[in-house]
């Protein structure tokens, strides 16, 4: 089972969401505010990050931000419902996924089941282990991509989204189809999700964003040639 940091300051979300994790199996680890959480990420590690955005003193978002300067390590954030602002932003500070309030544990269990695969090597035995377009070296079973010979640190969705858009070069993938593909979300799953992933992934890959190119009305092709 993960080992899980949950960063909750509010003390009854925070008993009840971490009992229904250990209830279910899980390591779980607690923090009230963000510095905390920072801190026992750094001294003991996780495996997933489940975060609050509303947090006295450092905020979720800066919490997600600062995480992201050092660690690629899978984030939900949690948040309340109908805070659409907060959703998006907090996906493109880094987020992998999200849960809303009042949080159920089966569902926020299998979030996090689902952004764990994420960091497993991508199945597909007929697919080369590495890829070269331009400057972007993907490296399907050692799960890294490198630019011109340097290593792009990738959390977990935007890696699987590159995986998922660059094995069909030259398709038009749907952001219904990546949704299904790398969140696992299935028919009513938030869209959003894709757009801020693609939107961090092209920041990471700078000069080389071309490579993943939108088409308006339909979705994401990935461009082979340079």
């Amino acid at each position: 089972m993960p080992r899980v940091l949950l960063i909750e300051d509010d003390p009854a979300v925070r008993r009840g969401v971490g009992w229904a994790l250990r209830h279910r199996g899980h390591e779980v680890a607690e923090a009230a505010t963000g510095e905390e959480g920072l801190d026992r990420l750094r001294s003991h590690g996780s495996d997933v990050v489940v975060l609050d955005l509303m947090l006295p003193g450092l905020s979720g978002l800066d919490v997600c931000r600062r995480i992201r300067e050092y660690d690629q390590v899978p984030i939900i954030i949690v948040t309340a419902r109908g805070d659409d602002v907060d959703v998006v932003v907090g996906l493109e500070a880094g987020a992998d996924d999200y849960v809303v309030k009042p949080v159920q544990a089966g569902v926020l269990e299998a979030r996090m089941r689902a952004v764990l695969r994420r960091t497993e090597p991508a199945a597909g035995p007929s697919r080369p282990r590495l890829s070269s377009y331009g400057d972007v070296t993907i490296d399907r079973a050692g799960m890294t991509v490198t630019l011109n010979g340097t290593p792009v640190p990738l959390a977990p969705s935007e890696l699987r989204l590159l995986f998922a858009l660059s094995a069909s070069p030259g398709q038009v993938l749907s952001r219904q189809h990546l949704l299904e593909t790398v969140w696992e979300h299935g028919y009513h799953g938030d869209i959003r999700l894709v757009d801020a992933c693609v939107k961090r992934l092209r920041g990471k890959l700078g000069d080389s964003a071309h490579h993943v190119e939108t088409v308006r009305g339909f979705g994401y092709r990935f461009r082979a040639a340079v």
